[in-house]
């Protein structure tokens, strides 16, 4: 077994066009496909747009490796039981609020493939529109097995253990508070040391970008500078290796003879990346009210509807609450689209108890929702002098699509069958 990098670094910067490579004369000069690669390498392009998108919208990476990556056997399906795909049909909407409790850690070995579990999703990866919505718990790094997603570029949130993504364009080392997010057709496999858990967004839509900032201006909330690019690393590895693949919303799987993580230098603008939401600058009323939840969007993916996404990631971090005669947490609220929560760690501000790190909640278009009662009369009573809220991080999956959830999810066990009670004990307002 080989493996070569670079010195340990980052590239920053979100949909750069790159350049690396873990040895020299990885990339070729003048030209992206050489008659004659200096060292041997196979040269492949890798698109993750149409050839003829615009330019601001083009993705591509030519990456320069040791083996052709056509080189292997026919796919055969590949029966995981838990993962499941747009259009989702097994259960009709529900316009029911659900929690979920945190999915517990497996007793037996668990990778991350094997742990993988769809809670629910809407619009069709076929179509190009909508999102799945899974979450993992795994207790053992991958062996001999790589994975990747044909059906959607993947956003993954880890919420409990040090993780490391190791993918084709570099190794990406991600602990709870950062987000990981692989292109559509990168292969990857996940390390750990102990047990991990997380959530997943896979999007078929338009790929995320950073949103526009309109009146905010030139700066805040998610600096391009902070997302952090891998450079290259590759392994040569002459070993039966399992390729798993999510195509057409099913797992399927082929064996390389050979580790398929062996690109030695590639360059462009499709890439792996990771972002440490810690650094994002939150913005927030100075005066009275507070600003709708999108001001704390990191990332969006647009819909054909100008200003509707298909699907925005949204965080609810660290932060001063200073408004003046204002209710400070989360108002009650219906909303158009629908809203898939986590929580990483901490306690959620709407949320007094229930709603645990790796947890999870979902509240359809305009199906009402809020603080709970403990929540509510803390808030009508608190002092309104200046307040930080310290040691926590929520996130929302929002998408314009009511989300379908699986049978599985409707019927798990961690499943809060008691979740509406949170809303019974509000007395009648006085005239």
């Amino acid at each position: 077994m080989t493996t070569r990098a670079n010195a340990p670094g980052w590239m920053t910067g979100f949909g750069n066009h790159f350049a690396t490579e873990a040895a020299p004369g990885a990339l070729p000069d003048g030209r992206n496909s050489p008659q004659r690669h200096a060292l041997g390498l196979y040269a492949e392009q890798l698109s993750g747009t149409a050839f003829t998108a615009p330019r601001a919208e083009n993705r591509r990476s030519w990456l320069y490796r040791l083996r052709p990556s056509a080189q292997h056997p026919a796919y055969r399906p590949f029966d995981q039981g838990h993962v499941r795909s747009g259009p989702f049909t097994e259960a009709p909407p529900s316009p029911n609020r659900m929690r979920w409790d945190p999915l517990p850690m497996p007793t037996a070995p668990t990778d991350w493939v094997e742990g993988l579990v769809t809670y629910g999703g809407n619009g069709d990866p076929e179509a190009g529109t909508g999102t799945g919505i899974h979450l993992y718990a795994a207790n053992r790094s991958m062996t001999d097995r790589v994975f990747y997603c044909a059906d959607g570029e993947l956003l993954i949130v880890p919420q409990q253990g040090d993780q490391v993504f190791v993918t084709e364009m570099g190794r990406i080392d991600a602990r709870p508070g950062e987000i990981v997010l692989i292109p559509r057709g990168v292969r990857f496999r996940v390390e750990c040391g102990g047990p991990i858990r997380g959530y997943v967004c896979e999007n078929y839509g338009a790929a995320f970008r950073l949103p526009d900032l309109g009146p905010i201006g030139s700066n805040g909330l998610a600096n391009p500078r902070d997302f952090q690019t891998p450079e290259a690393w590759f392994e040569d590895v002459d070993r039966p290796t399992e390729c798993v693949q999510k195509f057409g919303g099913r797992l399927w799987s082929t064996t390389f003879a050979h580790s398929p993580l062996d690109v030695v230098g590639w360059h462009g603008n499709y890439a792996p990346c990771k972002y440490d939401t810690a650094n994002f600058n939150t913005i927030g009323t100075v005066s009275f009210d507070h600003p709708d939840p999108s001001i704390f969007t990191v990332l969006t993916s647009p819909s054909d509807t100008p200003g509707t996404a298909n699907c925005d990631f949204v965080i609810f971090p660290p932060r001063w609450m200073v408004a003046e005669d204002t209710f400070r947490p989360p108002w009650f609220h219906r909303n158009v689209m629908s809203e898939f929560m986590g929580l990483v760690f901490g306690e959620y501000d709407a949320k007094e108890g229930g709603f645990a790190p790796g947890g999870a909640s979902l509240h359809n278009c305009m199906s009402g929702h809020g603080p709970d009662q403990a929540s509510y009369d803390k808030a009508v009573k608190a002092d309104l002098k200046p307040v930080k809220i310290e040691n926590t991080l929520a996130f929302m999956f929002e998408t314009r699509m009511p989300i379908r959830t699986t049978t599985w999810a409707q019927s798990s066990p961690t499943m809060q069958l008691d979740y509406d009670d949170v809303w019974t004990g509000f007395d009648k307002g006085s005239l």
